[in-house]
């Protein structure tokens, strides 16, 4: 193995044209490590964040940006059991936008022999975030009328089908005529544009999941039924929204944030829910009839294209999951 590799490095935060392409030293694994070969990385909204300096975690500079893969193993500690070389994983981690990147073994699932590396790199992020929010967040159950906003992005199309399949009647708003055909083909039994006025009065909807925020919230706060319940996913629409306590009291509702990460990292027992639910989603998409579960990818970018991806992201014109290739 060579001793360097390849990897966009953020040596100062700022837009996605800051990231520069960089040669970095490998480093040696620590216990219950492994390296993987990353064949093709998801670009997400919070690496956008990350690039900005505005996301929740802010790792000391210079950083390589990225939290999910999908590659072969190419080395392994020696206290690592249950995988070796040249396995096919994918992964949620960090340093994603790389030729190589380390993750801890647990963080390993086997990728479906049917699946590309392009749909396996975007599936770790956007399902975990579905799946968290919908089920032990959510507490999501069939009959129930699920609102999904942001549908045609990746996240957004998690929901949709994760929504569907678990038997939920599933409406989703998104903005473009490409965003509301791949919502509908994830599952949607109701597609809306946001920006035909009064959509909202033909929804009452039990669960709203939304990733937007912005000013599409107050307008769908008004398709929410009384005693519903709202999911705080992030604010790709760019401003976070000011919700009067009095709204809450009025419609008795509920307001729930979902941090699909922190959640495994704060309990065990979530984490191993979650590693559960993956597991099944992936398993169960090589059942006939589910093809939807599959992310859809959406445009696919070299790594010395990774700001491009993200300023596509940024731009809100993406549909679906964008992909770096990093080889």
């Amino acid at each position: 193995m060579s001793a360097t590799y390849r990897a966009m490095l953020c040596r100062r935060v700022g837009s996605p044209e800051t990231l520069e392409l960089a040669i970095l030293p490998r480093r040696p694994l620590l216990p219950s490590e492994v390296r993987i070969a990353v064949r093709a990385a998801g670009v997400n909204f919070p690496d956008l964040l990350q690039v900005a300096g505005k996301y929740q975690h802010k790792p000391p500079l210079p950083f390589v940006p990225g939290f999910e893969a999908a590659g072969e193993i190419i080395e392994l500690a020696a206290d690592v059991p249950g995988w070796k070389t040249g396995d096919a994983v994918l992964l949620r981690g960090t340093a994603a936008y790389a030729e190589e990147m380390v993750a801890p073994a647990s963080a390993l699932r086997p990728k479906p022999a049917d699946w590309s590396w392009d749909e396996a790199a975007a599936f770790p992020v956007a399902a975990s975030t579905a799946w968290v929010a919908l089920l032990p967040r959510g507490r999501l159950q069939a009959g129930e009328t699920l609102l999904v906003l942001g549908a045609g992005g990746g996240t957004g199309l998690a929901a949709v089908s994760l929504g569907a399949d678990c038997g939920a009647r599933v409406v989703a708003v998104a903005s473009s005529p490409e965003k509301r055909a791949a919502a509908q083909a994830a599952g949607a039994d109701i597609c809306l544009d946001p920006a035909v006025s009064g959509w909202d009065q033909a929804v009452q909807a039990d669960l709203v999941f939304d990733p937007v925020g912005g000013v599409l919230f107050a307008t769908a706060w008004k398709a929410l039924r009384p005693g519903g319940r709202w999911l705080v996913i992030g604010f790709a629409g760019g401003t976070i929204p000011n919700l009067p306590a009095n709204r809450l009291l009025l419609k008795e509702a509920e307001l729930i944030g979902v941090r699909a990460g922190e959640q495994g990292r704060r309990n065990p027992a979530a984490a191993q829910a979650l590693d559960a639910g993956l597991r099944g989603w992936l398993a169960g998409s090589a059942s006939v009839g589910r093809e939807r579960r599959r992310p859809l990818i959406g445009a696919v970018y070299r790594l010395d294209e990774a700001a491009a991806a993200l300023r596509q992201l940024a731009d809100r014109k993406a549909v679906g999951k964008l992909v770096l290739h990093t080889r």
